[in-house]
């Protein structure tokens, strides 16, 4: 049993795919006033049916009050990080301090290199996404004296200007899957934000994976405890079980509860575009799976 003690974050994941443009704005308004955490937005440039995410992100920061918004998970290779950390922070000091970073190293090396973007290898993305995390930390860092001096294999910045500072420590929450991308997550990241339905082997992968993050922070001189694990989750609410959030409502909390108990997971983002849907998870299972997991913890 793994668990690192965090407290629960819920949220949404929202991907309106060829649909009114307006229905993204309707379903993170939803999920604000359902009394959710976060809302979340694939980032995907080069996909033409799908709106900008940045745009969207500033937007939904616009119309709304409380909740927090991250892409899942921005595209490093077609965002310039340096202008990156100075969006990021102007658009959480505009938010009063509501935006998380969720990031990737990248992938569909095709369709990224049709809009101008590098073609990387597995090892050179990883070393991208160091050198651009490094860079963006920099760029917030205002008490530091001087400029921003990153000379990276693939991305350098020679005496940039610091700043603006961030309304909040903006969470750099990175998507990663693969045992060199944990690792990295330990040193450098302060969350990990994969996908259920992309883990081979399903549940059961999240312990190695997990071991893979606490090496990479233990070897930083990192507490492992600090990097959050999130999850995005998909299922659906049906009267019998399944299988695995496939099932009523109290089923969902056990199989949520689950997960933080035995693997750490302690932020889970629902892939929905219903209405319904996501109304259901945050009023039966969110404040359930919250009291469920205080109790196991209690004891």
């Amino acid at each position: 049993m793994t668990d690192y003690g965090q407290d629960l974050l819920f949220g949404t994941f929202v991907t309106p795919v060829n649909k009114p443009p307006q229905q993204a704005v309707d379903l993170a308004i939803l999920t604000e006033r359902a009394g959710l955490d976060l809302v979340t937005f694939q980032d995907h440039p080069y996909q033409a049916s799908f709106h900008d995410t940045w745009t969207l992100l500033s937007y939904v920061a616009a119309r709304t009050t409380k909740i927090h918004v991250s892409g899942n998970v921005l595209n490093l290779p077609l965002r310039q990080p340096a202008v990156l950390a100075r969006a990021a922070a102007s658009l959480d000091l505009l938010s009063g301090g509501r935006f998380e970073l969720g990031i990737g190293a990248g992938g569909f090396w095709d369709a990224i290199a049709a809009m101008g973007g590098p073609r990387r290898t597995a090892g050179e993305a990883t070393e991208a996404l160091e050198e651009g995390i490094t860079i963006m930390r920099e760029l917030w860092a205002t008490e530091k004296p001087g400029g921003v001096r990153v000379d990276g294999k693939h991305y350098r910045v020679h005496g940039a200007k610091r700043g603006p500072k961030p309304a909040h420590d903006i969470g750099v929450w990175i998507g990663a899957y693969k045992p060199r991308m944990l690792r990295l997550t330990g040193r450098v990241g302060d969350g990990w934000l994969p996908s259920l339905p992309y883990l081979e082997g399903g549940p059961k992968a999240l312990a190695a994976m997990n071991a893979h993050i606490d090496e990479g922070a233990a070897a930083a001189g990192r507490d492992p405890r600090q990097i959050r694990r999130l999850l995005n989750v998909g299922g659906s609410f049906v009267s019998t079980s399944r299988g695995l959030l496939n099932g009523p409502p109290d089923q969902w909390v056990e199989d949520l509860a689950g997960l933080t108990l035995q693997y750490g997971i302690t932020g889970f983002i629902l892939t929905a575009d219903d209405p319904d849907t996501i109304e259901l998870f945050a009023k039966e299972v969110v404040p359930a799976t919250r009291e469920l997991v205080a109790a196991e913890r209690a004891r």
